[in-house]
């Protein structure tokens, strides 16, 4: 039996987590928003506990302009800017990652999508892949080797 690899889109996870608090944000005693950090750590010990993966990685997104913003410059263009209290709340979230000593993945130029793609290219003859997201793009990827946990299910 081949060993899992988990790989979390975690920069989707924090904008869900975000989002499903937005009329009733969680704060902390200094009125500062925490529903990111909550959210995603709340997905991330869920998983760890309820499915003991061999291998366990978290995939982020940069801040920097991907190769698709070269290529299209309208790409996304469309989309609002990230709120300035989930910008804030990027650095702690990173901060535990680091932490906790979980594989972070993420490269200048590339979305965390990308990463996981080529991760499930590159695995998925050796590994059983098992993608944790809450983007639907990433079912392209599904096969007999590779799975789609969407992130929201875990939430409960």
């Amino acid at each position: 039996m081949k060993k899992s690899i988990y790989v979390i889109d975690g920069s989707a996870i924090i904008y869900r987590s975000y989002f499903a608090f937005k009329n009733r944000p969680l704060v902390n005693s200094r009125g500062e928003n925490t529903s990111a950090i909550f959210g995603f750590l709340r997905t991330i010990i869920s998983l760890l506990e309820r499915f003991e993966p061999e291998y366990f990685v978290i995939t982020f997104d940069e801040r920097e302009p991907t190769f698709r913003h070269k290529i299209y410059k309208e790409y996304k263009a469309t989309r609002d800017k990230m709120p300035e209290d989930l910008v804030e709340q990027l650095a702690p979230i990173l901060e535990m990652v680091k932490l906790s000593h979980i594989a972070k993945l993420s490269k200048s130029g590339y979305e965390a999508d990308d990463i996981i793609a080529t991760l499930a290219e590159r695995y998925e003859n050796e590994h059983d892949i098992v993608i944790v997201s809450t983007d639907k793009d990433l079912y392209q990827l599904v096969d007999d080797n590779v799975k789609l946990k969407l992130s929201i299910m875990l939430m409960k």
